[in-house]
């Protein structure tokens, strides 16, 4: 699948996509042909840097700044892509801060910032990306979730992250109902922890955390043509570990 989607001719932002995974996973959107947006908050070096090495597949790509958590900036950003690449048909929402602090520690600020980044990010944009969406009868969101928010699981350390998480897991069904005469999906990718990850990974499924092309390739499965009829889904990419309360 990661070799055979053709996105060409379509254009595609990918929130938070200077550094990490999202820079992965617009890396191989951009491969599969589609033209390309590096969104960032404050990472522009690292943003420019990852526009020129999609441009080595031969596609449009360029970097926009915007804080996911205004409105205003949401629509400015937007309006930015139109005006250059046009309508955005593929939007996957990555943005998404998280504290690794015990809940009590964690200040009423840090909490407001991970769960305005990481779940009302991901409404804002899919709401303004709709409405070009639905004009154009064809769209794909992908959004990057936490492998155990669709069990019901939260631990006492990052919980504003995982209240974030599951939030946007049941913004995805909804929306993925809300769209479904619009010739749009709506599905979620969740994994666990990404080949990046500090954690230690010796005790997790297969000796080791999810590769970047792990958590790309569901994505790119939901991008694909033939993927129209699957919406409201969610894809764990954990290695098939059992989650723990």
């Amino acid at each position: 699948m990661l070799s055979t989607v053709d996105l060409s001719g379509r254009t595609a932002l990918v929130t938070g996509s200077a550094t990490r995974v999202g820079r992965e996973l617009l890396l191989r959107i951009a491969a599969c042909g589609a033209d390309v947006v590096v969104h960032y908050r404050t990472s522009e070096a690292a943003a420019t840097a990852t526009a020129e090495e999609a441009r080595d597949h031969g596609v449009e790509a360029t970097t926009v700044q915007a804080d996911v958590t205004d409105p205003d900036g949401v629509d400015t950003m937007f309006e930015a892509v139109e005006e250059t690449l046009g309508t955005v048909d593929i939007l996957v929402n990555n943005v998404g801060n998280f504290d690794p602090r015990h809940w009590t520690e964690i200040e009423w600020d840090a909490w407001r910032d991970v769960v305005e980044s990481t779940f009302y990010g991901t409404v804002l944009c899919s709401r303004r990306a709709l409405s070009g969406m639905r004009d154009a009868g064809w769209g794909r969101i992908v959004n990057i979730g936490f492998a155990d928010s669709d069990q019901g699981v939260a631990h006492p350390v990052n919980f504003p992250y995982f209240v974030a998480k599951t939030g946007v897991l049941m913004f995805t069904r909804m929306l993925a109902a809300d769209t479904q005469d619009d010739g749009i999906t709506v599905n979620a990718v969740s994994p666990f922890a990404v080949e990046n990850t500090v954690s230690d990974v010796s005790s997790f499924p297969r000796g080791r955390a999810a590769s970047f092309d792990d958590v790309a390739a569901p994505m790119l499965f939901f991008l694909h043509e033939d993927a129209g009829y699957i919406s409201g889904q969610n894809v764990a990419v954990d290695g098939g570990r059992l989650a723990e309360g």
